[in-house]
């Protein structure tokens, strides 16, 4: 059985290496993505669409990590700072035009097998807006 916790970290060292690939070999076939605004989406290969998408839209890094983990392992959660660049205007938000953001967030996971099956992400997106529209 793997280590949630290298599990979830190994998650999070692909995420600020960029590594798509990596990222989609902690989940499972099935994850459920619970993103901060938007429908949940189910499956890896509508989770590559979306990371494909952010980093269309986005360079971010994360710093400051904490990492928790349940007793069984079948559940654990994550507090960071993003640390982001915004390169391309997203739909419905502000233009991108390269501006910086630091912004204070989490994420809950779900975890079976060694596999993650469940992301569950937060942040304030009101905060973001306004470090944006500066």
């Amino acid at each position: 059985m793997t280590d949630a916790r290298s599990t979830i970290q190994s998650y999070f060292d692909a995420f600020n290496a960029g590594d798509t690939d990596a990222m989609l070999a902690c989940l499972a076939e099935d994850v459920a993505h619970h993103v901060n605004e938007g429908q949940i989406r189910e499956g890896r290969e509508r989770f590559a669409a979306f990371c494909a998408h952010m980093t269309r839209c986005y360079s971010e890094t994360l710093s400051d990590m904490v990492i928790l983990v349940s007793e069984d392992g079948t559940r654990a959660a994550a507090e960071y700072i993003v640390n982001g660049t915004y390169l391309e205007t997203d739909d419905g938000l502000a233009e991108a035009r390269g501006q910086t953001y630091r912004l204070p967030a989490g994420s809950f996971f779900s975890l079976s097998e060694g596999k993650i099956t469940r992301v569950v992400t937060y942040y304030n997106l009101a905060d973001w807006i306004a470090q944006v529209s500066k």
